[in-house]
């Protein structure tokens, strides 16, 4: 008796466990593993951003880290909602509603703000410069202008995100396919990316 019930609970515990491989190889499993790793800033997450962040030519080393600082509080702000889940063979698609802090509007007040108050917000920033680029050559000058104003518009951007309280959501549509047996998220588009960065504009 005791050797058949050594066997019932072997069985049973079997069972658990491909009940617990099934549940994490679903198409919606796949999805909530891929957004996990924004909300606990999963090394893949954070080596992406470092990559873009080395590749950028806009913004200087202290930009930079101010940005990365927004885009980690964005993915730990980051919650989600499965709205469908629909398998048709080998192939699915998982509807998701995500909630983010809404960047995407403060960098179109930014913009519009800035090009309205151009002047002031260049004077402002020039009280932090040198005063020792008046040798240049005019043509130099002129490169040198436009570059200084791109990087106050930047700095002033990246001022009234910081600020950012408010969220917006957005609703994103995984697919996925079947690939012997097991369920893989093909590639999200360039538009789906922004909305989980919250810089969608739509």
């Amino acid at each position: 008796m005791k050797k058949i019930g050594k066997i019932v609970l072997g069985f049973l515990f079997l069972l658990i466990l491909v009940g617990c491989n099934n549940s994490m190889n679903t198409p919606t499993s796949k999805v909530e593993e891929f957004l996990g790793k924004y909300q606990s800033m999963d090394s893949d997450v954070t080596t992406q951003l470092e990559q873009v962040l080395s590749d950028d030519t806009t913004m200087s080393d202290e930009q930079k880290e101010d940005y990365k600082a927004l885009m980690e509080k964005q993915y730990q702000n980051l919650s989600y909602k499965i709205e469908n889940e629909d398998i048709e063979g080998d192939s699915a698609t998982v509807d998701v509603e995500i909630e983010v802090l809404d960047y995407a509007t403060s960098i179109a007040k930014s913009k519009e703000y800035y090009e309205e108050h151009k002047d002031e917000i260049e004077k402002e920033n020039d009280k932090e410069q040198s005063d020792n680029d008046n040798v240049l050559e005019d043509a130099a000058e002129g490169v040198e202008e436009a570059t200084e104003e791109s990087a106050a518009y930047i700095d002033y951007k990246l001022k009234e995100l910081q600020s950012v309280a408010d969220t917006t959501t957005y609703t994103i549509t995984f697919y996925l396919t079947k690939e012997d047996g097991e369920w893989k998220l093909q590639d999200i588009s360039d538009l789906d990316l922004q909305k989980i960065h919250g810089l969608y504009e739509g």
